[in-house]
């Protein structure tokens, strides 16, 4: 294993420009870790972390970065060769000073233990990070094994969720039994969600990410489309004459709307934010007859027919 000298300051001589200025990174201090702790304290203090500043559930400012570093600091600390490296450059440093990579590194970690760097993607990664270790990062797809290669990390895990159109109106919280030790779990459905879309749940399928993938059910009464929902509204004859005040369900409860007078079979209103997420309530008119099994409830209907002179079909005949 090389060695280095206690000293890592500035280079004097022929070297002091090989290596490049930088700020140093306390991985430690970011992961919120003794030097001592063991593996299991990191990985236990980066998915506490990592899920405390993930871009998906937290859009502060700043917490994409602390993300980043959080990532960069388990990529290091995780791994025992780098790890050991990354102590020997000693504790006294303090996160933010200036640093230069001691002479002999050459960015690109061991040189003499068969530690050769990376070959993975460093994107999103620090200079300190790169000029350290070299150009790349083994990433969180792979980890490297004890023969010096890479081996592919658990594939990220896909299932689909059913959850019914309520629960995707309005939220909900299930419980799954995940994995080979059949896990339970507990996953909040966030209001809104809609069909198709994936949540993700970071390292919970066996070590491996678990995708779950929303599959809406069909519902006996409204029609999904996109975020808006689509419902068939009956009224009857002189409802849709008269005009009024009617009923009318939507996913957040029952609601009084009017209905304008001279309304026609077919006709489509709206109400505005009433689906998905933002979406609409989508409204399709039908006008209904009753049923007209007495006597008197056909000579009613004579009675209309009778006092209206009316030919719904008149204008059908004057286009043909």
């Amino acid at each position: 294993m090389h060695q280095f000298a206690p000293n890592l300051g500035a280079v004097d001589g022929p070297q002091r420009h090989t290596a490049e200025t930088m700020e140093y990174k306390d991985y430690y201090k970011i992961l919120g870790v003794e030097r001592g702790a063991d593996s299991a304290a990191i990985k236990q203090a980066y998915r506490r972390l990592a899920r405390k500043y993930h871009p998906d559930v937290n859009h502060e400012a700043g917490a994409e970065d602390q993300f980043k570093d959080v990532q960069e600091a388990y990529e290091v600390l995780r791994d025992d060769e780098k790890r050991q490296a990354y102590d020997q450059l000693g504790a006294n440093w303090k996160a933010g000073q200036q640093f230069r990579p001691p002479p002999g590194w050459g960015g690109s970690g061991f040189n003499h233990g068969g530690f050769q760097g990376f070959s993975g993607d460093a994107d999103g990664f620090s200079d300190f990070f790169r000029n350290l270790f070299g150009g790349g990062a083994a990433g969180f797809g792979f980890e490297q094994n004890m023969g010096g290669g890479f081996s592919s990390a658990p594939p990220p895990q896909t299932a689909e969720l059913r959850i019914s159109l309520q629960e995707a109106y309005s939220g909900a919280q299930k419980t799954l039994s995940i994995g080979r030790q059949a896990k339970q779990l507990k996953v909040r459905i966030p209001k809104g969600v809609n069909q198709g879309q994936q949540i993700r749940l970071a390292g919970q399928a066996d070590g491996a990410d678990l995708y779950l993938r929303i599959d809406i059910a069909p519902h006996p009464v409204f029609r999904l489309d996109g975020k808006d929902v689509h419902l068939d509204l009956p009224v009857s004859p002189w409802e849709a004459a008269l005009g009024g005040k009617i009923q009318v369900p939507t996913l957040g409860g029952t609601i009084q709307m009017s209905v304008p007078a001279g309304a026609r079979s077919g006709q489509k209103m709206r109400l505005r934010g009433r689906g998905l997420n933002g979406g609409d309530q989508i409204l399709h008119l039908q006008i209904v007859n009753p049923d007209t099994p007495s006597r008197e409830d056909k000579a009613a209907f004579e009675a209309l027919a009778e006092h209206f002179d009316f030919d719904p079909r008149e204008e059908l005949q004057r286009r043909v």
